[in-house]
């Protein structure tokens, strides 16, 4: 079971850098990116969703540290 826990997150992590264009601007960046041109305008897309990543793999680990502490007392009170 720890295998497949293993290799969906593995899974997960690859889809999410899989290269899929997002559009992942507020306006003010979108107006800015579009002045810059083509190529800085997806290294700016690129910025923000690695940005963005950082805080949701933070709170991935909390979550999961926490299921597991609840997994462990729920074995001792058994």
């Amino acid at each position: 079971m720890k295998k497949w826990g293993l290799m969906i997150v593995f899974l997960a992590i690859a889809l999410l850098f899989a290269g899929i264009d997002a559009e992942a601007q507020c306006s003010i960046c979108t107006k800015t990116a579009s002045q810059l041109g083509e190529k800085p305008a997806k290294a700016l897309n690129g910025a923000i969703i690695y940005l963005m990543s950082t805080p949701l793999l933070i709170i991935g680990f909390i979550g999961w540290r926490w299921w597991k502490m609840q997994k462990k007392d729920e074995e001792v009170q058994a």
